[in-house]
């Protein structure tokens, strides 16, 4: 049954870019909530103070909008209900819900330091037959700070109920898991300085923001079973859950900011990948309908749903990533690639803003490129002035009789009154009809002068690509150096 209109949301850490799996989650929230009529909304976990800067936040902000993964509320769109959505700015919340729970006795202050946790915890992975550490309880009973200690000094931990019990819930994508209370701990809500750890913070927000489905990666399924008893302690009705599998860098380790250039998702925007294939090929990193590769938005939103997540990680695929930003350069009206590769000519030091031939561009190399910086790369030498010949290809095509059938096109060319498509193919016929010989002997002299290699386009939008004064200072070089 279709939920009735979902509230899911997208709670970035912004601790440097927008990476390619957090782009997957924000992309099936976003899908899932356009496709029943809910709201999308983006949250910042910024509680890391020394990495969530203004610049990282403005990363991930800048990688949602460049795939136009658009929110509905959060920064920018605050809803005084909600709101605020940065973390940092809803400290008295978490403390004002952490005095609960302590009144209430299902948390209390922890004064035990960060050294000494750590040195039990070594203490037990050493010793044979134990397994591994959770917390003794050290200060579950502690009416006040130990001697030497401060208020301020603790920390807030659950507190887990005593005896046997389990937790469990019907994952989305997973099926249902359960976890005994053996395996968990008092583990720590907030710190001493009143920032809230990932367990405790997201259960109050989304609670408080009322969201209906936490959809994230795998990584955090064992992070579910502590929610779900802050949940219970709170006596909170739990979102639903869908936890997604991983994604894969091509030496099938987990995709990492530090091991794999290609986790951020900016710097597929800066190698020439359009943002319809990024989210094309992020989606079927863990999701299909079908056999179909080539998904439109409307088809996304239309037809996604958690049923069609699989469990099993996806790989990436450089090859198939460029395949599909390939297959979108055909989609795409070519006004749209046309303004994408402006920016790619540009830092190759050509004035391309407005150029009429773009769209021609477009379409005649769009076959032939994979993405926007090949094409700029293959595009700029209908921008430049002259041309670099192959050796290769001029002592094979720009000599003896080549050099003859280059002369008579020239001439019929310079006497062109429409410098257009069927013209200059008409120049190519004629000459190589009075030389009697096939056209090709024709059309590779020119096109090893105006191109300097033996593969371009048609020869016909060769040269009206390079326009009728550079093709002939072109081809007047090429006859230069034949003789």
């Amino acid at each position: 049954m279709a939920p009735s209109k979902p509230r899911v949301r997208f709670a970035p850490s912004p601790t440097g870019y927008l990476h390619i799996g957090g782009a997957r989650t924000a992309l099936f929230n976003y899908l899932y909530a356009k496709r029943y009529g809910g709201t999308f909304i983006l949250r910042m976990e910024d509680t890391d103070q020394e990495r969530s800067t203004p610049e990282s936040v403005k990363a991930i902000l800048d990688g949602l909008n460049w795939l136009g993964l658009d929110w509905d509320e959060g920064p920018g769109k605050e809803d005084p209900k909600y709101g605020p959505y940065f973390q940092t700015q809803r400290l008295d919340t978490y403390r004002k819900y952490a005095d609960q729970l302590i009144a209430e006795g299902k948390a209390f202050r922890c004064y035990c330091t960060r050294e000494e946790i750590t040195q039990r915890r070594e203490a037990v992975e050493k010793a044979k037959g134990q397994g591994s550490y959770r917390y003794e309880g050290t200060c579950h009973d502690l009416k006040g700070p130990p001697p030497g200690k401060k208020l301020e000094d603790a920390v807030i931990r659950f507190r887990m109920p005593a005896g046997e019990g389990t937790v469990s819930f019907d994952d989305k994508v997973l099926g249902t898991i359960t976890k005994a209370h053996s395996d968990l701990d008092d583990w720590v809500m907030m710190r001493a300085d009143g920032i809230p750890l990932y367990n405790y913070g997201c259960v109050i927000d989304d609670h408080l923001m009322d969201i209906t489905l936490v959809s994230r990666g795998q990584e955090h399924v064992n992070s579910t079973f502590p929610q779900l008893m802050l949940y219970k302690a709170l006596g909170w009705t739990p979102p639903d859950f869908a936890h997604l599998p991983l994604i894969l860098g091509p030496d099938r380790e987990k995709l990492s900011k530090r091991k794999h250039p290609e986790a951020d998702v900016m710097l597929h925007k800066r190698t020439g990948i359009m943002p319809e294939a990024l989210l094309n090929f992020v989606i079927r990193l863990g999701w299909s309908h079908g056999n179909d590769e080539v998904i439109t938005r409307e088809q996304m939103v239309e037809w996604f749903d958690f049923d069609g997540v699989g469990s099993t990680s996806g790989v990436w695929n450089p090859e198939k990533l460029q395949w599909l930003n390939q297959q979108w350069f055909k989609l795409l009206p070519p006004a749209v690639v046309a303004e994408r590769l402006v920016p790619f000519l540009e830092a190759r030091g050509f004035q391309a803003k407005g150029d009429p031939r773009l769209e021609p561009l477009v379409l005649a190399l769009r076959e032939r490129s994979r993405t926007l910086d090949e094409m700029a790369n293959t595009a700029s030498i209908y921008f430049k002035s002259g041309v670099t010949l192959d050796e290769k290809a001029a002592a094979k095509h720009l000599s003896g009789d080549s050099l003859n059938l280059l002369r008579q096109a020239r001439e019929q060319l310079a006497a062109l009154p429409a410098w257009t498509v069927e013209p200059l193919d008409g120049v190519v016929k004629t000459v190589s009809e009075a030389a009697q010989v096939g056209m090709g002997k024709v059309a590779q002299p020119l096109r090893v002068a105006i191109t300097g290699n033996t593969t371009s386009p048609g020869i016909g939008e060769t040269l009206l690509l390079v326009g009728r004064d550079e093709a002939l200072r072109r081809i007047d070089a090429a006859l230069a150096r034949g003789t």
